[in-house]
């Protein structure tokens, strides 16, 4: 996939002070560390500029520039245009003041579609329009694999469906999903979709243009970014979603659908992203190397998928080997068929109590629903407080998957 070129993860690595602190990290779905890039953005725009943006005074123009930059970045991510996302708070906060804002688009008897698969930001806000008349139904998993087929979901289109909410890529299950394919099926039978990309985005190139969505959700803090997050809408959807803010900012999306609006030092840094990749790819494929932005953004998301296999097989292949483990998933590390992101189960033992006796042994692992409880619920895992998870991004390294492995041998 990236040809002879592999991913130089001590050089990605050294941006990341997080990691010289002993311990393994392995919640990243949970939260990707910050390069130092993004903290300096952070840092200079809160030394420099921390005043209210928009005036015509130098600090408050340098500001507003600052802003506007971040926003280009998290647009770019994702190959949207700035006049088609907005930046809140949480992907969960977001879709709250989406469903809100479609709600008026909906009459009563209409049909939206969720799963019992998605984290709750993509299904509790739409399950609870139930309570104003709407009708929700849900596409659930295949038992036997914990994956959503789109053969389930036929079945519950119909002339009533005006919404279809789903995942990319499960953050329990791991499983990459044809978004493409399923947005056609859902768009022929007259419907929109929104989909939680939060699981997929650190792992894979996002295009929403090329994957046609109408909505389109990830976390900038799961991207290596700051604690922020965008919602993409194509713009006749924003334009004719209804105001969730003050009536004076009316027609304009990004604050319509940002209550408060968002946070000026986060977008600003996000920018830090931006610099980030520019140094990894610089050190991969020279400073000469053609194409814009996005298409630095490909070769280097190739790298990253090439990589992250490499550690997905070798934890797949153990977890897979043993007996008294439940993998929830594919077996495989392979990127065509899931991201880096592996939950299990162990006979016999408590999820929660294994990941104490982790942590003590420096691997930063965590176990719970991990915000997908009805996922966790339908996959019986409950009895066991959750699923223990073991995620990883590109600045994993094989040193990390070894001593993880080792220590499970040590636990199990």
């Amino acid at each position: 996939m990236s040809g002879n070129v592999s991913l130089d993860v001590d050089f990605a690595r050294s941006f990341f002070p997080a990691l010289n602190d002993g311990w393994s990290y392995f919640e990243n779905a949970g939260g990707t560390l910050v390069p130092t890039t993004v903290i300096a953005r952070a840092a200079a725009y809160m030394r420099e500029t921390q005043v209210y943006y928009g005036a015509g005074f130098a600090q408050s123009r340098a500001a507003t520039e600052r802003i506007n930059a971040g926003k280009g970045v998290l647009a770019a991510l994702i190959n949207a245009d700035v006049g088609e996302i907005v930046v809140g708070p949480s992907t969960t906060a977001n879709v709250y003041v989406l469903s809100h804002a479609l709600r008026p688009w909906f009459a009563a008897g209409d049909e939206i579609v969720v799963t019992n698969q998605d984290h709750e930001a993509n299904s509790g806000a739409w399950r609870r329009l139930a309570e104003t008349g709407l009708v929700v139904r849900e596409w659930r998993m295949d038992p036997a694999t914990a994956e959503l087929r789109p053969a389930d979901l036929k079945p519950l289109l119909n002339a009533r469906t005006r919404l279809v909410c789903f995942t990319a890529c499960s953050n329990i299950v791991g499983t990459v999903y044809d978004v493409a394919a399923v947005t056609r099926l859902v768009h022929a039978a007259g419907a929109l979709v929104c989909v939680d990309g939060v699981a997929y985005a650190p792992h894979r190139l996002v295009d929403v243009k090329a994957l046609d969505v109408d909505f389109f959700l990830y976390s900038v803090y799961k991207v290596f970014g700051p604690h922020a997050a965008v919602l993409y809408g194509k713009r006749e959807h924003l334009a004719r979603a209804r105001n969730q803010n003050h009536y004076f900012v009316e027609g304009n999306p990004a604050l319509a659908l940002a209550p408060g609006g968002p946070n000026h030092e986060l977008t600003a840094a996000a920018v830090g992203i931006a610099d980030y990749v520019e140094a990894l790819h610089e050190r991969h494929f020279g400073a000469d190397a053609g194409g814009d932005f996005r298409a630095r953004l490909g070769r280097l998301y190739n790298l990253f998928a090439d990589h992250e296999a490499r550690l997905g097989e070798r934890l797949a292949g153990y977890l897979a080997a043993r007996p008294d483990v439940r993998l929830i998933g594919r077996p495989t590390g392979n990127a065509a068929e899931r991201v880096a992101v592996f939950s299990f189960l162990v006979d016999g033992r408590d999820s929660a109590e294994l990941a104490e006796r982790l942590n003590a042994r420096g691997m930063a692992v965590k176990a719970g629903d991990f915000y997908a409880a009805r996922c966790i619920d339908d996959v019986g895992a409950r009895p066991q407080n959750g699923v223990l998870r073991a995620s990883m991004v590109h600045y994993t390294s094989m040193a990390d998957v070894e001593r993880l492995i080792g220590h499970l041998d040590a636990e199990i």
